[in-house]
């Protein structure tokens, strides 16, 4: 088969089971609605960032300050002030408008004037979005002394447990004409949740009864079962802390299933999805809208395939009902009569549409936890955003990219952030990414990609930022935003230094 065909066989493969998803799509709001109870500056260079000059100025007036100096304190504040007025107009005639970066912050960082060096140094950059992580790796950024939240606060340094150092990000990083967004793992909930034995039905499961842990090769990682109702409640507590923060956005991230490694990579089976929790069998047992068909999902789940003999023994136990039906499922007009063909020649289609019906109930899942989350983010009027792979949607084979990442049916009220991370030594892989989003994402889609590197040089086998930048502004020149993953990769020593508390 030449490649053309290949390619237009995945495509309608990818199409048919989007509509099956369409049939197959409910929403949560009850479940949410229930839940909801409970000196003179230089003019910048390219890119809108300040010359080093500049720089070097802010710093000695901040740690002048720092110190005491009273004459230095008022200088910097109107340095600082003037140098927000002045991003602001350079972004508004400098593409993108929206120039975002990846943030970690550190206990480290409730240091005085950390959080100022910071922000500064974002500034300097010519950024005016910062996503800071708040919700990774099992931990959360709010104080330790004011966590309800199902995990452990990020920082638990004695004497910091009534320190805030997400709402004092959040006001630093306002005080300069910075916009922050919370960047929070969403089905991903950490290894410390997955320790818990109060929590151990929640965690997403195969057919072998594995968790995430027995399939990636980080520790860290421990996904969920979106359909588990205290798995949804954790999490929409846990954002209802974050919004309070008054973040300008949230933005979700691990919105996915995980990848498995090898040929775990690829689902192409039933066993492989991630849907033998008890929530998400249940859920996908209430998809049948006849006896027949819950008992044919039932037995198709349990074995992994049908038999003739499963198919005509339902058919005997109830013999009234005309063929099994879930939703989504429209029988050939033949079969809509009593007389129903024999059960070998109905099998291979049943089996199928279950293989299909299993898939779009995996990724349904997906999304009803996505509108579960943003739910309480857009009720304060606050902007959401779903981070994603650009092929994590993928056909391949006779299977799908194990991740199932649905981002083709995300919702546009929501920035689409596509992680275009590819590298083959220049930025073709990574405009190629970014047009690939474009399309299948609907016109009204407010793409902001994000890509990995550093100004001014090549590094992990990707070209300089300015020059993917380049690529994806001929590609898309529709794009009017993007953000550079990470601070860590641009401020390497000053990272390291953050993390030992040895910047001052």
């Amino acid at each position: 088969m030449s490649d053309c065909k290949l390619s237009q066989l995945k495509f309608l493969q990818l199409r048919r089971l989007q509509r099956y998803l369409a049939a197959i799509a409910f929403t949560s709001s009850l479940l949410v609605m229930s839940l909801g109870n409970h000196p003179v500056i230089a003019q910048t260079t390219a890119y809108c960032q300040e010359s080093e000059a500049v720089r070097q100025e802010k710093e000695s007036l901040l740690q002048k300050a720092l110190q005491g100096d009273t004459e230095a304190q008022n200088r910097y504040k109107q340095l600082i002030n003037q140098q927000a007025q002045q991003l602001a107009e350079c972004r508004d005639r400098t593409p993108p408008q929206h120039q975002a970066i990846w943030l970690r912050l550190y206990p480290c960082d409730t240091q005085p004037g950390v959080l100022d060096k910071i922000m500064d140094r974002i500034v300097s950059r010519g950024y005016n979005y910062v996503y800071i992580e708040t919700f990774a790796d099992g931990q959360v950024l709010l104080p330790a002394s004011a966590n309800p939240t199902a995990w452990p606060a990020m920082v638990r340094t004695p004497g910091t447990e009534n320190t805030d150092l997400l709402a004092e990000a959040i006001q630093k990083a306002h005080e300069r004409g910075l916009k922050v967004y919370a960047w929070m793992f969403m089905m991903n909930f950490g290894y410390s949740y997955g320790q818990r034995s109060d929590r151990q039905s929640v965690l997403a499961r195969n057919f072998k009864g594995d968790t995430s842990l027995n399939v990636v090769d980080n520790a860290s990682q421990v996904f969920i079962d979106p359909y588990n109702v205290q798995a949804k409640r954790d999490f929409y507590q846990l954002v209802q802390q974050v919004v309070r923060r008054r973040p300008d956005g949230v933005l979700f991230d691990y919105v996915r299933y995980p990848r498995g490694l090898g040929g775990a990579s690829v689902v192409s089976k039933v066993q492989d999805l991630w849907i033998y929790s008890e929530a998400a069998r249940q859920a996908l047992e209430q998809r049948a809208l006849n006896k027949k068909g819950r008992e044919l999902i039932k037995r198709y789940v349990a074995k992994g395939a049908l038999s003739a003999s499963d198919v005509d023994e339902v058919d005997k136990l109830y013999p009234d009902e005309g063929e099994p039906l879930w939703q989504g499922r429209t029988p050939p007009t033949q079969e809509e009569k009593k007389v129903l063909p024999s059960a070998a020649a109905r099998r291979p289609l049943l089996q199928l549409e279950l293989w299909r019906l299993s898939v779009a109930h995996a990724l349904q899942g997906i999304l009803d936890f996505v509108a579960l989350a943003a739910s309480p983010v857009q009720q304060q009027g606050i902007q959401t955003g779903l981070v994603f792979f650009p092929d994590g949607n993928q056909v391949v084979g006779e299977g799908y990219d194990s991740r199932l990442q649905p981002w083709d049916r995300f919702p546009t009220s929501a920035e689409w952030h596509p992680m275009s991370y590819a590298a083959c030594g220049n930025a073709d892989c990574i405009a190629a990414l970014v047009q690939r989003v474009f399309k299948y994402a609907p016109p009204e889609a407010k793409v902001i990609p994000a890509i990995a590197g550093t100004w001014g040089q090549s590094i992990s086998n990707r070209p300089s930022l300015e020059a993917q930048m380049s690529a994806i502004e001929r590609a898309a020149p529709q794009v009017k935003g993007i953000s550079h993953f990470a601070f860590s990769w641009q401020e390497p020593e000053i990272e390291n230094l953050r993390k030992s508390c040895r910047w001052k």
